[in-house]
């Protein structure tokens, strides 16, 4: 077997492999003689086929058998012989095949880069800290209560904070559409699920009374046909029920399994400062994230941000509207856009082989119960569907494995971020919650 290195540029490499026609020949004869005294053909004993016979029935599958080890074992020694790491699956390109002579192939591979770390002592980061206090605990609480209220029937006109029962038929140039008509639909006036303008037309209605509440849907809205456009709705009022007050005590709490109204707050306490601490995190990271990439150059694999970039464009691409909506935001043409996130591609990929790198060198991992608590975490999303989600992923081991990424990722960051200069802000949970937005 002969390799040879054809081809060297930047992270790129090309190899020629010549196997010799006899090397493989003897391969072949080998596995004709393994199979001849497995084989049971007519006429012969078993095991005792004429080794011509044999040949001439397994010869081509045999050789594509040889072919195909030749060229694992060429790939491999290729590798191993030039200290190579490859980025992705390396592609081989066969050459010229004609039985009885030399088979020539050859191997392209794209190389993970030499990485070199910066000293992460000299980065320096802000956390903010939001501790949550007495008042955001009593409006969540108030939250709450408006999530349990009960309503009972009325003898009155609709208000807001009412629920109404109606019957509604909606229409765009006086043709119906799909999804606009239901029957006995229960809606709480103020609650703005509806399209903008629609339930502050009902306020002041009498059970029986019927209306056309006209409205416009909103440019963004989920579907392209109806956004912007005005429509027309046949609107019955059925049935007006007033909210029943929610008295916020020991008795309410107990609704949600505790004890007492002081187990209630401090629980929510312990969630809003946990939510506070892990949007804090998410801005802390971006802000790691972004120094990382300035203090780091160095050259990645074309095809790594190729297939990065080809899934975020699909992704884009998927829904028109969003696209149109970018390019008009961002005053720019499809291929100026296409730039744009090519370089966000190379930048995710250079960030990915960094973070992987310091992982690699230090040893860090990812433990078989940390992968086995994010399913968990998982199943939990689905309520009552936890037991399906769980199977999923023991069933598919490659859906378990993609929850190792982030977990890797975090690990690393939090590596990083235990020998840079942390310093601590506190912040307002408004001031939180702009800083994430303007890093969104």
């Amino acid at each position: 077997m002969q390799i040879t290195e054809i081809s060297a540029s930047g992270l790129k490499r090309e190899y020629k492999v010549v196997i010799n026609a006899a090397a493989l020949e003897s391969t072949v004869n080998e596995k004709l003689e393994a199979v001849r005294g497995q084989v049971n053909m007519p006429g012969f004993r078993p095991g005792k086929a004429p080794a011509a016979l044999v040949k001439k029935q397994y010869g081509r599958a045999l050789l594509g058998e040889a072919m195909e080890e030749s060229v694992n074992s060429a790939l491999q020694k290729t590798l191993e012989d030039n200290k190579l790491r490859p980025a992705m699956q390396p592609k081989v390109d066969i050459q010229t095949f004609e039985e009885g002579k030399d088979f020539e192939c050859t191997i392209a591979v794209e190389v993970l880069p030499d990485i070199v770390p910066g000293d992460f002592k000299q980065i320096k980061l802000e956390r903010l800290v939001v501790e949550p206090n007495d008042t955001e605990v009593d409006e969540f609480m108030t939250r709450l209560s408006d999530q349990q209220k009960t309503y009972e029937k009325a003898d009155k006109v609709a208000e807001k904070g009412d629920q109404v029962v109606i019957d509604f038929s909606g229409s765009v140039d006086g043709v119906k559409f799909d999804g606009g008509t239901a029957t006995d639909y229960p809606l709480v006036l103020g609650s703005n699920t509806f399209i903008p303008g629609f339930e502050d037309q009902l306020t002041g209605m009498k059970v029986g009374e019927q209306k056309i509440v006209k409205v416009t849907f909103p440019e963004a809205y989920g579907n392209s046909d109806l956004a912007g456009k005005p429509a027309d709705f046949d609107c019955t009022l059925k049935e007006v029920r007033a909210a029943a007050a929610v008295t916020i005590d020991d008795e309410f709490a107990k609704r949600f399994g505790l004890q007492s109204l002081q187990e209630l707050k401090d629980n929510i306490k312990r969630d809003l400062g946990s939510e506070y601490k892990s949007l804090a995190r998410m801005k802390m990271k971006r802000s790691l994230l972004d120094q990382l990439a300035d203090q780091h150059s160095f050259d990645v694999p074309p095809g790594m941000v190729e297939m990065e970039f080809g899934q975020i464009w699909n992704e884009i691409s998927a829904d028109k509207a969003r696209l149109e909506a970018e390019m008009a935001e961002e005053k720019k043409t499809e291929d100026e856009l296409k730039a744009e996130y090519q370089k966000i591609a190379e930048r995710r990929i250079r960030l990915g082989l960094l973070l992987s790198e310091v992982g690699r060198i230090n040893n860090i991992e990812v433990k078989s119960e940390e992968i086995t608590r994010a399913m968990i975490e998982q199943a939990r999303r689905f309520p009552g569907q936890e037991r399906q989600v769980m199977e999923y992923f023991q069933k598919n081991p490659e859906a378990a494995q993609s929850l190792r990424a982030p977990i890797f990722e975090d690990k690393v960051v939090d590596f990083i971020v235990e020998m840079a200069t942390v310093t601590d802000k506190t912040v307002t949970k408004e001031e939180l919650q702009k800083e994430v937005e303007a890093v969104s």
